[in-house]
Order: structure tokens, then sequence, then C-alpha cells
């Protein structure tokens, strides 16, 4: 029943995108509760990409500032320079400020929900799977950053409408295609601090 309403709302998306003359592409995500139609169509909170901006702190180039009020990641350069990505954060109750540092990095990762999360989402109806192998559909997306010995990544997501929001139950999410850009510059040891 679940896989039927799916598809319904993956067809009836299609068509209300192309019926106002956007470009449908789209797509549907069996694997868990997302729905996300053509960027066109679906802009969520309006992020439009990364850029270099002028960046004031002094802080050692290469360190990460996470502002959670502004749900943006600066990636510091130096010279007074900093690359700033839009992120999603941790939503009311999930939200955390600290310091620590990269202490793994992984390309395409493999999910494992926490058994608190599968609990929690299993009150709501929605069954989480104990795993998940790397892949295009799953939540963590192309690259994680992990944070010390802690639960939260720094990672890329398939919901790309849900950056710029307080979304997640406490990593930080980034376009797949920004947070592959941070992985190459960050290194193993990287300071990141959330705020």
């Amino acid at each position: 029943m679940r896989l039927k309403t799916l598809t319904c709302l993956a067809i009836a998306g299609a068509f209300v995108a192309s019926a106002s003359g956007l470009r449908a592409e789209t797509k549907v995500n069996f694997s868990g509760t997302n729905f996300s139609a053509s960027k066109s169509y679906y802009k969520g909170y309006g992020y439009k990409g990364k850029t270099t901006v002028s960046y004031k702190r002094k802080l050692k180039p290469g360190t990460i500032v996470i502002s959670t009020k502004e749900r943006r990641l600066y990636y510091v350069l130096g010279n007074g320079k900093a690359i700033k990505y839009g992120v999603g954060v941790g939503r009311e109750g999930f939200d955390w400020r600290g310091r620590n540092r990269i202490t793994r990095k992984v390309k395409w990762p493999t999910w494992t929900p926490p058994a608190e999360m599968r609990a929690r989402e299993a009150k709501k109806g929605r069954i989480l799977p104990v795993t998940m192998k790397g892949g295009p559909n799953n939540p963590l997306g192309a690259r994680a950053l992990y944070l010390g010995n802690t639960l939260y990544r720094i990672h890329g997501t398939n919901a790309a409408h849900t950056i710029g929001g307080a979304v997640s139950s406490g990593c930080i999410r980034m376009l797949n295609k920004e947070v592959k850009d941070l992985y190459k510059r960050a290194r193993i040891g990287t300071l990141v601090i959330v705020e």
C-alpha cells in the first residue's frame, strides 16, 4: 500500500511539474519517505550554492566553522577568506554546539541508524533499516566526515531541498556535490567548531 501511495505521489509530482511548464525530474526514494521533484519545482529553503566570502575571524586555514543559526558551514581559507556552504542542521531538540575533530572520512558511507532513531521513527510509522550500504538512495549521501567518537557527521544528502533547514537528528547535511568538494579539502584532524 505504501509503495502504491509513493508511486502515486511521484506521478502527481511529475504531472504538476510538467503542467506548470517545468522540467520534470521526479525522484522517489522507496528506502525512506523522501519525495522530491526537480530542483526548479521544489526549491526548499532557496539555497543557491557555495560562495567564497570575506571572513575576518582569526582561525587557522582549514578550520571548519558551522553556524547553526545561519545554517552555513565555513571552510577557512586564510587571508580573510572562507568558502561558505549551505547546510541542514539538527532540528529542535537535536541541535548541539561544541568542538571536535574529523577522525574519519568515507566515500559513499554505509548508514547504520542508531537503535533510538529506529525506535523514534517506528513510532511515526517509518521503518528504518538496521543498516544500508552506500549509494544514491542512502541518507548519508556521497561522502561523510566523522566527528570524533560522536554519532555526528558532516555528510551529503539525497534530499537537496532540506539544505538551509533545521531538519536532521544532529548531523550536518550538505549537497552531495559540495560535500565532495569539502571532502577533498578537509584532512583527518581538522578542527570543526559548531556554534
